[in-house]
């Protein structure tokens, strides 16, 4: 069974603290997430700072909202990351749906799906070692992993779910509970067998965890209300937080009965007791 976890924005400078106490304990996987306007910590930057910290644990941006980065400097930053860390490293991608990070970004917000698809076969040359495009040489460094980091689409649309089978090696699925994830991930096989791709796709889960004191429980709210702001839906993902042991244990049982890989429990809370708690809970 494979746990990861999701870290915290709050408090940049306690990252390292909670990478190293999670790649000491049980955990498989740190994740971290992707915004320009808001006040997060630059997610490639921080997961380069954290591959230092630790040695074993796998590191995943969850997920990155790659239309507003620049494709050539995207490639370099990840091959640079995967050989950093020697082959730990996930690119969970996605396209995002703020205005305000395509506007930051100065792309065009209704082209971002379309830009991503774009992005994809440069991303995957460059990691070849292929000259990136006319007049331009390869872009190094190699990554340690052949062909490049693994790569996990997230995202609803079905337009994310066939960019599994076009592009990557499998799917993240957020903010939805186990009984809706499983159509997903139906869908995301029945995409793969069409692109006929070879082996199967690896399935991951996320869900929004706070195991702790009452304070804990409602810093995590306060952050998902904050962060969701723009959705409209604040307030429905906040009522979604798991915030029991029972309710915790049940939630990954049920993603790993749907056919999930992985389960990525996102701390929305800084309190780095959680990790001690969430590995008691369920190892």
């Amino acid at each position: 069974m494979k746990i990861g976890l999701g870290l915290p924005i709050d408090d940049p400078a306690l990252l390292l603290t909670w990478a190293q106490r999670a790649d000491a304990g049980p955990f498989s996987t740190l994740g971290l997430l992707d915004r320009l306007v808001f006040d997060n910590p630059e997610p490639l930057i921080t997961l380069a700072a954290l591959v230092g910290a630790t040695s074993r644990i796998r590191l995943q941006t969850e997920v990155l909202i790659a239309p507003v980065h620049n494709t050539a400097m995207l490639a370099k930053q990840t091959a640079t990351l995967d050989r950093l860390s020697g082959g730990r490293f996930t690119l969970g991608i996605g396209i995002g749906g703020r205005e305000d990070d395509c506007l930051a970004a100065g792309i065009d917000i209704r082209r971002r799906g379309r830009r991503l698809d774009e992005q994809m076969p440069l991303l995957r040359r460059t990691w070849r070692g292929e000259p990136y495009g006319e007049g331009v040489g390869p872009i190094g460094p190699a990554p340690t992993t052949p062909g490049g980091p693994e790569v996990l689409f997230g995202g609803f649309a079905p337009a994310a779910i066939e960019r599994v089978g076009r592009f990557g090696d499998g799917f993240l699925g957020a903010a939805l509970p186990p009984q809706f994830m499983a159509g997903l991930f139906r869908n995301v096989e029945a995409v793969w067998e069409k692109h006929d791709r070879s082996g199967r796709p690896r399935l991951v889960a996320q869900a929004n965890v706070a195991l702790g004191p009452k304070s804990t429980v409602e810093q995590a709210r306060r952050n998902i209300r904050d962060y969701y702001g723009f959705s409209g839906r604040a307030d429905h993902v906040a009522d979604g937080l798991l915030t029991t042991p029972e309710t915790i244990r049940k939630a990954v049982d049920d993603f790993i009965g749907i056919g999930a890989d992985e389960v990525m429990l996102y701390c929305w809370s800084p309190d780095i007791d959680q990790i001690g708690r969430l590995a008691d809970t369920l190892f």
